[in-house]
């Protein structure tokens, strides 16, 4: 049958459910550039307004995974992990879930991407470390994964190339915020990427993409959908980012912070949602290979603090960094990383408790500082960032240190010191405790 862009573009319009072969058409018509623009933006407000059926979804999801390249990583032993994250600010995790993962004995061959805007980027962070590359060949990836049981590289290649394509042009005609669009445009990455088990990490709140927790929890639920229905095994944690995650935001000084959680140390918060990360992702991998892995959440905690305690994840950290070239010795001391050359001290401008963080607010601080970019083809300064004195819920009295900012250039800092306090609101009265966990979908 011949298709026509513009019964499709109707289809939706109307709320109709499209076809699997349908859904194949269209993506490759992305792929191979043969859609107008137009028309692909026409359609993608559509489905903004109507939506899409799990089945479109899942459909559209697999088709994206499909139209570049797909890791095969069956040749490499056991069960194969990966971690996603929503992403947010401070937020380091697979620093310490990917090693303690790997101690345990779970396969973890990842790609991981680059920051922009207020969130942070996991390659960004660990090229941190001198001599690091994440940029490696198949050949070279799966030797450093057979090797150590841990590599982390760079999104490269031609990974899902129609999602591109669709992200570029949602980015632009105010498509972004649909939640079939979203869960397919992550899946697609994390289908293509190979792994056998998937956990994902929301976030919710000021420093997320989802603001709300409802909007995170359907999210998470869409995505887990999709993962479970392509045959792999998945689960998603909906985690807090109404603040930051951990004191240290900036390249060098979450690498700080990931070594001391997995030494044994490191922010309470940091450390919580770390561990119900990686447990949640030992707990998938004996779902695909019972008996090799602890299957309760007690257990799988247990597994998770003793790779930590007894320092065996560390050591996986180590001969990954010394494998794809970096100086693991800046992780024994971390005086070794990059270190800015001034660092600004903030102080509270009244009594009172942090009532409230803008957090997205406090991650382009650190970009303004820096640490991050704004667009694609921004030099970072690994150095640059800021540490956290107090959080949201502490008491702060005027006049006491708040927030240190680690920077290159005195005169930025002191512009940045404006924009950092204008994200926190102090109050008289202390604010509501809120979880660092909503809830898992499975």
């Amino acid at each position: 049958m011949q298709m026509n862009m513009i019964e499709l573009i109707q289809k939706k319009k109307r709320g109709l459910e499209m076809t699997p072969t349908e859904i194949d058409w269209l993506v490759a018509g992305v792929t191979d550039g043969s859609l107008p623009d137009y028309q692909l933006s026409a359609w993608l407000m559509a489905v903004c307004f109507n939506g899409m059926t799990d089945a479109e979804t899942l459909e559209l999801t697999m088709a994206m995974a499909r139209s570049g390249d797909i890791v095969d990583l069956s040749d490499l032993p056991g069960v194969k992990g990966d971690k996603h994250s929503t992403g947010g600010v401070g937020d380091k995790t697979t620093l310490i879930v990917a090693p303690v993962c790997a101690a345990c004995g779970v396969t973890m061959a990842k790609m991981s991407g680059r920051g922009l805007g207020h969130t942070g980027g996991t390659v960004d962070k660990l090229e941190a470390i001198p001599g690091f590359t994440t940029s490696l060949d198949a050949g070279r990836f799966f030797e450093v994964v057979e090797k150590t049981g841990l590599c982390v590289v760079g999104q490269s290649g031609n990974l899902t190339p129609a999602d591109k394509k669709l992200y570029a042009l949602r980015d632009v005609t105010a498509t972004v915020e649909s939640l079939p669009l979203i869960a397919s445009s992550i899946m697609s990455k994390k289908l293509a990427a190979g792994a056998d088990c998937i956990v994902l990490d929301v976030k919710t709140g000021s420093g997320a993409f989802m603001k709300t927790t409802e909007d995170a929890i359907a999210l998470a639920r869409a995505m887990v959908d999709i993962g479970n229905g392509a045959g792999r095994t998945c689960a998603a944690l909906v985690t807090d980012m109404e603040r930051p995650l951990g004191l240290g935001i900036g390249n060098s000084l979450e690498v700080c912070e990931a070594v001391e959680v997995l030494r044994g140390g490191g922010p309470e918060d940091l450390r919580e949602v770390s561990i119900a990360l990686a447990s949640a992702l030992l707990r998938l991998a004996a779902r695909r290979e019972p008996g090799s892995f602890p299957s309760g959440v007690e257990e799988s905690e247990a597994a998770v603090k003793k790779a930590i305690s007894s320092g065996a994840a560390f050591d996986r950290l180590r001969e990954m960094v010394r494998a794809q070239g970096g100086d693991d010795g800046a992780l024994t001391d971390t005086s070794k990383l990059p270190r800015a050359r001034s660092v600004y001290t903030v102080v509270s401008p009244s009594d009172g408790y942090i009532y409230s963080m803008d957090t997205e607010r406090v991650g382009m601080a650190s970009v303004l500082l820096g640490a991050g970019r704004l667009t694609q083809n921004d030099r970072i300064d690994h150095s640059t960032g800021i540490v956290l004195a107090r959080k949201t819920g502490d008491s702060v009295s005027k006049g006491e240190v708040i927030a240190w900012l680690h920077t290159s250039d005195e005169d930025r800092a002191k512009r940045v010191e404006t924009e950092f306090l204008k994200a926190l609101t102090i109050l008289r009265e202390r604010p509501e405790d809120r979880p660092l966990l909503f809830g898992i979908v499975e």
